[in-house]
């Protein structure tokens, strides 16, 4: 057992954490911690793009496009930041270099996906934004990063942080800070199906609650209505909304774009409208959803989403010419760990959120297609400054080793059992019995002989269930009958 010292500790190196590190200084003795690989986060992940306001005039429209899509439960002052910094971010990133995809013209390539106005998503590599991203970001990174460190305590007392509690492959270390920024992604492994990176559970979230701070508007989870759900492991093939932006269309078996009946804008509508309405139609008409690639070439496609080709196509899908059976899996978080604008957690002095695993309110009900990479830019830059703009150090206070055992006997199993009951009781549409009887499994598994890290996602989950169950009336993602 060791223990170390830095100024700032960085938990997550997606895009949120990369871009937050970007921005402090290298006479700053920075660390990153990641669960696994690098590349092993959502940002890797990503495929649709970064939404940028494509004007100083179009900043209002984006801002009321964001709003509508969260149901107007957005934080107002969070969604205006996010947009207005928008084109500064655009700017930063040309000016360093990061290639996004343009016309033959030579200007910048904008796509529309659901919920937007007009086409001010950028990309870069077709539906590549996500692994660029992350990879020009990991190249320049000027501070030190370890892999296969996972985050198991955060080190509070009163309100401040004195550091995080890691388990690595030589033991437990205690790293102690002065400044330390949670950027650990989201819940995806909580449900049998999601799309997210095989490292995202929720453990921070879990560490949060255990300390008594909060988490807000958990039962707002985002199911993505495009995903091939037909393989083996438990990440799922996205199939970028930018698909359906740029022609794809879904039918059932006979053809029929069914969607129209639930809302007038059809492929293009939120996310949460097309995820329901296809689990509505299919259930009820017995019938199986498709997305039509019909109106792209092979050579069109492959080259403007060259990921995704290759991963149907490994599949044994004929694509463009085939059907893709799609189905509805979770996708995204908006609620998360309660901050402010600033960022810091509420309730702690130099604690900060960002990125998916953080709640400033810029999200809302429903997350706005594409907001994500921008979410994790602009608010990772705003950590960043607040903790150059901070005064004052931690005082020098060590915590005691806990010794509780991480993984026990038995917790795989349970651990599958909770995310198939997360993904049949709280899913796309939820009733009051079937929040009960979830609420009833989790409360037994956490009185089993479970291991802490079992007992962190269990923890989520019950406040995932708690929160739904408090609201009784449907709202943006969450919906209840």
């Amino acid at each position: 057992m060791e223990r170390l010292h830095y100024d700032v500790v960085i938990v997550g190196a997606g895009v949120a954490g990369l871009y937050c590190a970007r921005h402090l200084p290298k006479n700053l003795r920075v660390l990153l911690l990641c669960k696994n690989q690098s590349w092993e986060c959502n940002t890797f992940y990503a495929q649709g793009g970064i939404t940028i306001a494509r004007d100083i005039d179009d900043i209002p429209i984006h801002i009321q496009d964001t709003i509508l899509a969260g149901s107007q439960l957005n934080d107002t002052q969070s969604v205006q930041k996010l947009s207005a910094e928008s084109l500064g971010i655009l700017e930063e990133l040309l000016n360093d270099g990061f290639g996004f995809d343009r016309e033959e013209s030579g200007a910048l390539s904008y796509t529309k996906e659901g919920g937007h106005s007009i086409a001010r998503i950028v990309h870069s590599g077709g539906d590549s934004t996500g692994r660029n991203l992350h990879t020009f970001l990991m190249r320049s990174l000027g501070h030190t990063l370890w892999k296969s460190a996972r985050v198991v305590d955060l080190l509070l007392e009163d309100d401040r942080c004195y550091g995080v509690s890691v388990q690595t492959k030589k033991g437990l270390v205690h790293i102690y800070s002065d400044h330390i920024v949670l950027a650990s992604g989201g819940i995806g492994g909580l449900f049998k199906y999601h799309t997210n990176a095989h490292t995202i559970g929720g453990d921070v979230h879990g560490i949060i609650l255990e300390h008594g701070l909060k988490l807000a508007n958990m039962e707002m989870l985002q199911f993505h209505p495009s995903v091939y759900v037909q393989t083996k492991t438990a990440r799922k093939y996205l199939i970028s909304e930018a698909v359906r932006g740029e022609g794809g269309k879904i039918i059932d078996s006979k053809g029929e774009r069914f969607l129209f009946a639930y809302d007038k804008r059809g492929e293009l509508a939120p996310r949460d409208i097309v995820a329901r309405a296809i689990v509505d139609y299919c259930s009820t008409h017995n019938e199986q959803a498709f997305l039509d690639l019909g109106a792209f070439s092979k050579e069109t496609f492959s080259a403007r989403f060259p990921n995704i080709y290759r991963e149907l196509s490994a599949c044994k899908l004929d694509i463009p010419n085939d059907l893709v059976p799609i189905s509805p899996a979770f996708h995204y978080c908006m609620g998360g760990i309660l901050c402010d604008i600033t960022t810091r957690v509420q309730g702690m002095t130099n604690l900060y959120a960002i990125g998916e695993c953080a709640y400033n309110g810029v999200h809302g009900a429903n997350r706005l297609a594409s907001n994500s990479l921008l979410e994790g830019l602009v608010f990772g830059k705003v950590a960043a400054m607040e903790i150059l703009g901070a005064v004052g150090k931690n005082p020098v206070r060590y915590f005691p080793f806990d010794e509780n055992v991480l993984e026990k006997e038995g917790d795989a199993h349970l651990r599958d059992l909770l995310r198939k009951i997360m993904w049949e009781k709280v899913g796309i549409v939820r009733t009051k019995d079937k929040l009960n009887a979830a609420l009833g499994g989790i409360e037994v598994m956490l009185e089993s002989n479970i291991g802490r890290m079992l007992s962190l996602r269990l923890l989520v989950a019950r406040n995932i269930v708690c929160s739904a169950l408090a609201r009784q009336q449907s709202l943006g993602a969450h919906y209840i009958v």
